[in-house]
């Protein structure tokens, strides 16, 4: 039997193949979201780029968890493209919020929270999400995210806030100054990952105090607009994936201490967790755990 594991995003996907025999593939393909790219569209990258990995002819259990995978339509979205490449296969859509809460709460309670790109929240009971704080986007939301504290590393670089040691960073960044910035963010397709690399430049200095303020800043917004909002927050462990909570996890540990919160897993991809929690509870499948690990790391 395969199972087969997705961390899906909309600029690039993760994919586990775990097999008999214990091997597990890795394959990434380009991502998709249902509220902006077609089933043809989903198809096709599909048909490209995870066919010559995973054969269509093989039955195989797939779990797919997925960004902008947050109701019905557009679950059954992606689940009608995937069946038109896999119709042998088994098929469950998720949202990625729940691969978070698996991936970092297992069977437990506790508050699961991404801080990549964009942000997000859920309440998990240990089995399923109970509640959510409404993420409104990076235009009008996406605090303590990488597209938030790269927009206010912008905006203190042009508004004559950021002390000068830091301003080389910017000048090789946007050479052209804020008319790089206004093309990219008004005109260009991704603004907010655009947004984010800014977050990312400055990862080698977060030590320095100008960017560990701006940081904790964004992330004690989250916590305050977000997580604490949270019934029994106070003694739930607060969970993180993403790649901006795991670089920056010093300065998350802190504004989380700072707000007599619980720190629990901080974990850059859910991906080799999820498939630890699929492994536990798919019937027929089994595999030492620390095989599993020797398996990935490998």
């Amino acid at each position: 039997m395969l199972l087969v594991i997705c961390d899906g995003g909309s600029s690039k996907a993760d994919w586990k193949i775990f097999s008999d025999g214990d091997n597990i593939l890795s394959v990434t393909t380009k991502g998709f979201n249902p509220n902006y790219d077609s089933q043809d569209k989903i198809a096709a990258i599909l048909s490209k780029e995870l066919v010559p990995s995973l054969d269509p002819d093989l039955g195989a259990s797939i779990h797919y968890y997925g960004a902008g995978c947050w109701d019905t339509v557009r679950k059954n979205h992606v689940a009608k493209a995937m069946s038109t490449v896999y119709p042998k296969a088994g098929i469950e859509i998720q949202h990625d919020l729940l691969a978070a809460a698996r991936a970092t709460c297992g069977t437990e309670p506790g508050i699961a929270c991404i801080l990549g790109t964009g942000s997000n929240s859920v309440q998990y009971d240990g089995e399923d999400e109970v509640d959510n704080v409404t993420n409104l986007g990076f235009l009008l939301g996406d605090e303590g995210s990488g597209s938030h504290i790269g927009k206010r590393l912008v905006q203190a670089y042009f508004y004559r806030e950021m002390p000068a040691d830091l301003h080389p960073i910017m000048e090789k960044a946007c050479p052209n100054g804020k008319q790089d910035i206004l093309d990219r963010v008004y005109d260009g397709s991704v603004p907010a990952a655009y947004l984010a690399t800014f977050a990312g430049l400055f990862n080698d200095h977060k030590e320095h105090p100008f960017v560990h303020d701006i940081v904790a800043s964004c992330f004690d917004e989250f916590i305050k607009r977000h997580v604490c909002k949270y019934e029994g927050h106070e003694s739930l462990p607060i969970h993180f994936v993403g790649s901006i909570a795991y670089f920056f996890q010093g300065i998350l540990k802190e504004v989380l201490a700072a707000n007599n919160l619980n720190v629990g897993n901080i974990l850059r991809k859910p991906i080799f967790n999820l498939l630890k929690f699929h492994l536990q509870h798919e019937d027929g499948i089994s595999l030492q755990l620390d095989k599993l690990e020797e398996a990935l790391q490998g």
